[in-house]
């Protein structure tokens, strides 16, 4: 009986989910250098996953030290949602003439954008769970990549970077004074995620001079 309703809601999500939990079967683990990661940043009307909406996403791909500016993707999203508050940090504002996509539009092109990527964005854990809220909106399952926090990376390399007074907490504005990553496009979610991919690109190099380079280093 449990197989049999398996069986039957596996058919009922939509071919597009279909397509992007197909990038997860029968995948080689590949060098980190041949790996593909997608760095990711979302503007949203504010903290609440269950309350608040994504506003913007933006991402980069990159393989190895070359970053892939010209496969970007920026997405606009409707807002169904308005905050006033929030708007002076990222400027977004609820009409205007940006072109914006509805939210289940948003998700099949990020899925397909990202596909089985290793995804990269700074304090992780608030991005992943604004998109797993939204597909869980639209009656999908969570993102099933593997994510890295930048964040997180830095304070547990901290050994390597021989930097004194360092802190606990760390935010992208910090880790771009830390490691010289100029601030352009600050608060816009593709500016971010390009700097996100500089930032974790700097740490990398750094890992590797220390010969911990290593996936369960940088999954850990």
């Amino acid at each position: 009986m449990i197989l049999k309703w398996f069986r039957k809601s596996k058919k009922d999500y939509p071919n597009f989910w279909m397509d992007y939990i197909s990038h997860f079967k029968n995948v080689e683990k590949s060098l980190i250098e041949n790996t593909r990661f997608v760095a990711f940043d979302t503007e949203t009307t504010g903290f609440d996953k269950k309350n608040d909406r994504i506003l913007s996403i933006g991402a980069v791909t990159f393989v190895g030290k070359s970053i892939h500016v010209n496969n970007s993707l920026e997405l606009y999203l409707e807002q169904e949602v308005f905050n006033p508050e929030t708007v002076k940090i990222h400027g977004l504002m609820k009409k205007g003439s940006l072109q914006k996509v509805t939210e289940l539009e948003a998700i099949k092109i990020f899925l397909a954008y990202i596909k089985n990527a290793v995804l990269i964005a700074h304090h992780a854990n608030f991005d992943k769970n604004m998109i797993n809220e939204m597909l869980l909106r639209h009656g999908l399952g969570k993102l099933k990549n593997k994510f890295i926090d930048t964040g997180y990376l830095f304070n547990q390399s901290k050994h390597v970077i021989y930097r004194e007074n360092l802190k606990d907490h760390y935010s992208l504005d910090d880790l771009c004074k830390e490691l010289n990553v100029p601030k352009v496009d600050r608060h816009t979610a593709n500016g971010d995620a390009l700097i996100t991919a500089i930032v974790f690109l700097k740490i990398l190099s750094r890992l590797d001079k220390r010969k911990k380079l290593q996936w369960d280093y940088l999954l850990s």
